[in-house]
């Protein structure tokens, strides 16, 4: 530490580029500081340090990460614990972590290796205008610093740490029961579903909030370690509706569910919404770019004798994007499709029987999702919960429907049953009994170029941007991409699959060769950075992969 008081001494009201005799490693009393990036001005991005603790010190023993989920546990506890502090100590701005949100996922923020444990951070060198101001260096890199990572890091509190990992112990718990029950879903009784904003992740906190309870006939309970049995509401694979007047808290449920693919923090409300994490939310999104995906399934015949089975467009209708968005999350792997109509494609979802009467079926090349969702399921065990609000002629087709009535569910189905026995429906079902062939493609990996004028230019922009050279990614449509890491992450995934698959490659092998290193070797191994720490990353699922390399409008697929 004295030999960075010393450096920092000596370049003060230099100019900024004399930072750069920082770079290297300061051994603290407890901790090592790894100076790994300097910015190469005031306005650049922050430099990157690590701070490095060994285990042993800090009682982190093989109970931490003896599974993936406690491993990930630990990780969020130890990066909410440094940002919590920065927070407190107005060091918000100066010193960053990419600290997490409600759900807890890995992340190169913290890094939980067999002998130590690595705080990532990102610091901003002062300066007034390109002088260097040592004083305040020093204050922040040997004072401030070691302050928070003594307080967060160093007396961490044991018990607080234990309860995370009991957590995730009792997530993975439901996750595995989900899988022998044939579930898809499951909401614990007592579960706080709304959240505080359209722009807040955060629980609602208010008197009059309903906490979520099952109905009787869809509740099961779960024995959990560290605490005994759960109870609350498990919806089996097959076909789900859910119904109920406006703003009764059925999107709200659908939200929660789409989020339960993550585990997420105690405290959140939704601990236990647990979901298949294979499950994919899809809608119409007008405009995107569609490259050869096999529609056939939805839509065919079309005026202009376009081959639906290898479908291409740089602007998809609410239709054809739809159409598309389902065949792409079936190619990825999904095993539960998640709808809601308010956000759905009209003519994509039904055609009653007054439109089949007008317009006859060899004028219309749309074959509604209602005539294909029971041989989805029976042909490829694809399972679907879908939000309705108008089309009562899924009832026809449902397994169970659920009715939100003043933030609460109860079980309809039989009411529902009766109901379409009934009144019946004039409409003719406008397909066979085969869903259709899930065509897998082979990515032209030479159509991701990243190069931009003499650099490279690959990163996330926010949540919903990838920019990759000269292109511009837009994952505005994909709901379950959470976090502004998971979208660094992505970027850094397709360059890192180019490098490595060469000229092409079928798109499940992409999404293998992602899948099987960073399991392996962590998410460092997609890092762009060479020699300095990659901070800002956060798991995605295979899922968002694709779904950014499926939006990429240069894709070339062979």
């Amino acid at each position: 530490m004295q030999q960075l008081i010393n450096i920092l001494d000596r370049i003060d009201n230099k100019g900024y580029k004399a930072y750069n005799d920082t770079k290297g490693s300061y051994s603290f009393r407890e901790f090592t500081l790894h100076i790994d990036h300097v910015q190469a001005d005031p306005f650049a991005s922050p430099s990157r340090a690590r701070v490095v603790l060994k285990r042993k010190d800090l009682g982190l023993d093989a109970e931490c990460d003896k599974t993936s989920a406690r491993r990930v546990a630990a990780i969020d506890f130890f990066a909410r614990q440094v940002q919590k502090e920065l927070n407190k100590e107005n060091q918000r701005k100066a010193i960053v972590i990419d600290g997490p949100g409600q759900e807890v996922m890995d992340r190169t923020a913290v890094v939980l290796k067999k002998d130590e444990l690595d705080i990532r951070l990102s610091i901003h060198f002062p300066a007034k205008g390109r002088t260097i101001l040592g004083k305040q260096a020093k204050q922040r890199l040997t004072k401030d610093l070691p302050a928070v990572i003594n307080q967060a890091v160093l007396h961490y509190h044991r018990q607080e740490l234990e309860k995370s990992l009991q957590l995730a112990d009792q997530q993975e718990t439901v996750r595995r029961y989900l899988k022998e029950k044939n579930y898809i879903t499951f909401v614990a009784n007592g579960s706080v579903l709304p959240r505080q904003s359209g722009i807040s992740n955060k629980p609602l906190q208010d008197s009059q909030v309903v906490p979520f309870q099952s109905p009787a006939s869809q509740e099961v309970e779960i024995e959990l370690p560290h605490r005994g049995p759960i109870r609350g509401m498990a919806l089996k694979e097959g076909i789900n509706i859910i119904v109920g007047g406006g703003y009764h808290g059925k999107s709200t449920l659908l939200e929660a569910v789409e989020r339960g693919v993550y585990n997420h923090r105690a405290g959140d409300g939704r601990e236990f919404v647990i979901t298949n994490d294979s499950a994919c939310k899809v809608r119409a999104e007008d405009g995107r770019s569609v490259s050869s995906v096999n529609i056939s399934p939805f839509i065919s015949n079309l005026p202009i004798q376009k081959d639906t089975r290898v479908f291409s467009t740089d602007n998809a209708s609410g239709s054809t994007s739809q159409a598309a968005n389902i065949m792409e999350s079936l190619e990825a792997g999904t095993q539960c499709l998640l709808m809601d109509e308010d956000t759905s494609a009209t003519n994509f979802m039904i055609r009653d029987g007054r439109m089949q009467e007008l317009v006859a079926k060899e004028k219309e090349p749309i074959t509604p999702f209602i005539d294909k969702v029971r041989a989805l399921h029976d042909e490829h065990g694809v399972s679907t919960i879908l939000v309705v609000g108008g089309a009562g002629d899924y009832f026809d087709v449902a397994d169970r429907v659920v009715m939100m009535e003043e933030y609460l569910p109860r079980d309809v189905t039989e009411e529902a049953k009766r109901i379409a026995e009934n009144f019946g429906s004039d409409r003719k079902k406008e397909a066979g009994t085969s869903f259709g062939e899930i065509t897998p493609r082979t990515v032209q990996l030479a159509s991701f170029e990243a190069q931009k004028g003499k650099k490279e230019k690959v990163s996330g922009k926010g949540l919903h941007t990838i920019m990759y050279g000269k292109d511009t990614i837009d994952l505005s449509g994909v709901e379950q991409l959470i976090n502004p890491s998971q979208t660094n992450a992505i970027a850094a995934m397709i360059r890192h699959a180019v490098r490595k698959l060469g000229k092409e490659a079928p798109l499940e092998d992409i999404l293998h060769l992602i899948e099987r290193q960073v399991e392996s070797e962590g998410l460092d191994v997609v890092s762009p950075f060479q020699g300095q720490h990659p901070g800002d990353l956060a798991w995605p699922r295979r899922f968002e992969l694709a779904a950014a390399i499926n939006r990429h409008r240069s894709l070339k697929i062979i």
